[in-house]
């Protein structure tokens, strides 16, 4: 008999919001259209997989073949684009600052007549730091090109003076780097930026539902109401008209209730298991919804790689984890102030930047101890671990196997906490109401 009550605590909450959800479609939207459309817009976004044809501008002061042949080699090279040539450094600076370009190449006017006499002839590149990622590739790309067009002239030189092109060229460079990209070696920016921004801003949505789906409750004082009506009220997955018919006479009731005091709202005892229950039918459609996304984003992320089936399968359940944990915490913080706006300040406070310390983008090992501590606090960074671990290193499954149970373990902990706060708010219906 417990089990059964159990059970229909789950259906008669599934039921109330469900039926909330139809007839609230910012709510519905929250659930079902915006993170479909994050997801689809991100990968759009990165739909080209590397970063070509940054656009620079060069500043040919020596006006000779070599520096032509150095401008040619700059167009040539797959990351870099010559958008212009300038004639003074007013112009590539007004150009820097529109952003019209990211860098401009100054070829000084002894160019090539330092090469002829073999002396140093150093390019100038004067690059748009502010821009990290634009930055390092310009930078790459110019030496590289510097290094050929330096490596053609000295091998060159030593060629007419009887050396053999091989002894020309160990004899240039004789120590040499062979450098094996271990992972994602085509530098693809949609595997290593969008695969994880993509989770990190369902993270953000999830706690924001996770917050306002309990939170509108206690702000429209309807926590008492959801409560009965999960622990007595005959379960109903139907939008017939006998269900509008209950859901019209209910907020009736509870209009009628308005008027009187906060303290017959109360119920007269609350069952701590029925909480749980209950929470977990009012999350039913958020979380089915979010697995869904959950499903696309791994498929979008791994259509083109051939990933071992249980890695893909440990991902899915973190990521899962990973969800159901974000609308806890939502719940969580909203319930322990009694107001859905604090709610909301807090879940934006700790989900927005928590990417900024996943150690993705900035190495997690060059950031301040007190940093690294709040980043292992944060469940993304856990989960992006696993992610890059598993679908991007393809590392053994046994590496992130604790991963996954400490985030399942995390995640029935919070329902716990999220149950025993909501119990303590249908104790308290004075604080109720509060914005």
């Amino acid at each position: 008999m417990h089990l059964t009550k159990l059970s229909e605590a789950f259906l008669r909450s599934a039921a109330y919001e469900r039926r909330f959800l139809a007839k609230n479609h910012w709510d519905f939207s929250m659930v079902v259209w915006i993170p479909l459309a994050t997801v689809l817009l991100i990968w759009w976004i990165f739909s080209q997989t590397q970063i070509t044809d940054l656009p620079i501008g060069v500043i040919d002061q020596d006006n000779s073949a070599v520096a032509n042949t150095a401008v040619r080699y700059l167009e040539a090279s797959p990351t870099l684009t010559v958008r212009q040539l300038y004639y003074s450094q007013a112009d590539a600076e007004a150009a820097i600052l529109q952003r019209d370009i990211y860098a401009v190449v100054i070829i000084p006017e002894d160019f090539s007549r330092n090469i002829l006499s073999s002396q140093p002839a150093p390019l100038t590149l004067q690059v748009n730091a502010q821009y990290g990622t634009h930055s390092g590739i310009i930078q790459a790309g110019v030496q590289a090109v510097a290094s050929t067009l330096s490596a053609g002239v000295e091998i060159k030189r030593l060629v007419k003076q009887g050396v053999a092109p091989s002894q020309a060229m160990t004899a240039y460079a004789p120590i040499s780097v062979q450098r094996i990209s271990l992972f994602n070696a085509a530098t693809n920016y949609q595997q290593f930026l969008a695969s994880t921004v993509i989770p990190a801003l369902l993270h953000i949505l999830a706690m924001v539902i996770g917050a306002t789906t309990i939170g509108r409750e206690l702000r429209d004082k309807n926590i008492g109401r959801w409560y009965r009506f999960i622990d007595t009220e005959k379960p109903n997955l139907t939008l017939s008209k006998t269900s509008k018919t209950t859901s019209s006479l209910s907020t009736k009731q509870d209009s009628s209730n308005n008027k009187t005091s906060s303290n017959a709202k109360m119920p007269n005892s609350v069952s701590l298991s029925v909480l749980v229950f209950g929470l977990l039918g009012k999350y039913f459609w958020p979380i089915l919804a979010y697995s869904l996304w959950s499903a696309l984003i791994l498929w979008l992320a791994t259509s083109n790689q051939n990933i071992n089936i249980m890695s893909l399968m440990a991902v899915y359940a973190g990521f899962l984890c990973l969800m159901v944990l974000s609308f806890w915490l939502g719940a969580i913080f909203t319930l322990n102030s009694f107001s859905l706006r604090m709610g909301l300040s807090t879940t934006g406070f700790i989900s927005a930047p928590s990417y900024a310390f996943a150690g993705v983008t900035f190495p997690y090992i060059a950031i301040s101890d007190s940093a690294q501590y709040w980043s292992n606090a944060l469940p993304l960074t856990h989960y992006l671990k696993l992610h890059i671990a598993q679908l991007q290193m393809q590392a053994p499954i046994a590496i992130s196997l604790p991963i996954v149970y400490g985030l399942m373990l995390a995640a029935i902990i919070a329902l716990v906490l999220a149950a025993l706060l909501t119990k303590r708010a249908l104790a308290h219906p004075e604080r109720w109401g509060a914005r």
